[in-house]
Parts: C-alpha cells; structure tokens; sequence
C-alpha cells in the first residue's frame, strides 16, 4: 500500500520541463560547436575492443542526428551502427519487429553481445528491447530519456499521441509497460537538470525497479536536451561506459582530468 501510494504521489506531481529550458533549447548548437572544438579531447578517450553499437534516435529524429556519436565511437574502435528505421515518428509493432531483427543480425555477425544507446524516445526502445533480447545486449546507455510511465515527464506528450494514440500497438500487446523498469543488463541514464524536452526527474533510474540483481545508474551532465548527443561530457562518460570489460560493471567516476564536466547527481 505504501509503495501504491508513493506511485499516485509522483505521478500526481509529474510535469514537463519549465518553459525557460524549453526556450534555451536552442543552446544545442553550441554544445555542437563544442563538440568539434573538443576533437582532440575525443582521441584520448578510453579505446574500445571492436563490439557492435546501435544507436537509436529522438522522436522525430532520424540516423542523422546521431552521426556525430557514430564517428566519435568509430575513432574510439567501436563498430556502430546506426537504426534501419528511418524517422523515429511511429511506435508500433512494425518497428518492434525490425529492431529485434537488426539486434539480431548485428550480434549473429559479430558473434557479441551488443550495446545499445538510445537518445530520448529512442533510448526507451533501447530499454524495452533488452528486456525482449537480454542474452544479445551487452550494456544500454540512454540520454534524456523518458523512462517514466507518466507522459507528464515531458512536453513532446500530445504530439506523441496524437501520432501513435495514446495506447501504442506494442502496449495494445502488453509490452511497454513498466518503463521505468531497467532491463536485466547494465544500464545507465545520463539526464540533464536543464533538459527542456524531458524533465529530469523522468529520466531518473531508481535501483529497487531494477530486474534482478544487474546495476543500474545515473549520470547527471550539464546540457541540454536537443544537445546530448553532442555534448562533449556525454562522449566522456559514454566512451567509459562502453570501454568497460563484459561482466565486469562498475559505477562511473569521471576521470580526474574531466571531473569538473560532471555535477554531483542529486535524484531527490
């Protein structure tokens, strides 16, 4: 009953991003200048050891955005890839199906485990297909994502529904419930307290909604949300993450030489 309680509690008090956020969202093309400026910093990053990544875009967005993120992680040693989904506008079960194909040709080619990282929208799909594929994911990193079950969490709600209803065919299905369950593989969320598109309490990963016993954790950045990508402290922390051995997860500490790019993660 307590825990009941507490759910009505936060949903009840679920709401989008102040509308100052949202007007400074514009900032991201900074945070893409920065991006560039930071190239060198890019090639000191840790080295990867050659494992498929898929990265899956915002809602409304396509490959391009992530384009960036595939070259940064192609220099880092990785073998990205982006989604052979097009515009990420329709969650349905048409899209289900061709991600769980993809998953599947990337880890049968390479014979590994594959990383996912979702930004907005696309690192809840992210989430929910670790839960259907655990055994071919090796880690899920999603950026500002909405991993909440209230829709309240952002201001990117109406026009989400009113392009897949307000019950998509995959929870028509009895999937894509539970959201802010982790799937049972490592996961980070690295969120934004200025994110203007998601607020952050939405993208916060709580540990006891964790399936099992695999480790889940937050990241907070300085950034915004249409900037994630981008941002040059997300490249940090997501070449670390990745860089880690399979099976051998820790929580992230920033390096001493890019400590200043994080801010301590309160979540309450």
């Amino acid at each position: 009953m307590m825990a009941s309680a507490a759910m009505k509690t936060e949903a009840a008090t679920a709401e989008p991003p102040h509308r100052l956020w949202t007007l400074l969202e514009g900032r991201a093309m900074f945070e893409l200048g920065l991006f560039y400026a930071a190239s060198p910093l890019f090639a000191t990053l840790p080295k990867g050891d050659g494992h498929a990544v898929m990265t899956l875009p915002g809602f409304m967005a396509s490959n391009s955005s992530t384009v960036p993120m595939r070259r940064v992680l192609s220099r880092l040693g990785y073998d990205p890839h982006g989604w052979d989904s097009g515009r990420n506008v329709r969650v349905d079960n048409a899209l289900i199906g061709r991600l769980q194909n993809q998953l599947a040709r990337l880890a049968d080619s390479s014979g590994r485990k594959v990383s996912l990282i979702g930004w907005s929208l696309g690192g809840v799909l992210a989430r929910e297909l670790a839960k259907l594929h655990p055994d071919k994911v090796r880690l899920v990193i999603s950026l500002g994502s909405p991993i909440s079950d209230d829709r309240g969490h952002t201001n990117a709600a109406r026009l989400f529904e009113l392009l897949n209803g307000k019950e998509p065919e995959p929870m028509q299905g009895g999937r894509f419930r539970g959201l802010d369950e982790a799937p049972p593989v490592p996961t980070t969320s690295i969120f934004t307290k200025t994110d203007g598109i998601v607020h952050w309490r939405g993208s916060v990963q709580h540990p006891h909604k964790s399936r099992g016993p695999h480790p889940t954790e937050n990241i907070q950045v300085h950034a915004s949300h249409c900037g994630l990508g981008v941002n040059p402290s997300v490249m940090v922390a997501m070449a670390d993450r990745l860089a880690q051995p399979e099976g051998e997860w820790k929580p992230f500490t920033p390096p001493p030489a890019h400590r200043w790019m994080f801010p301590r993660t309160h979540t309450n």
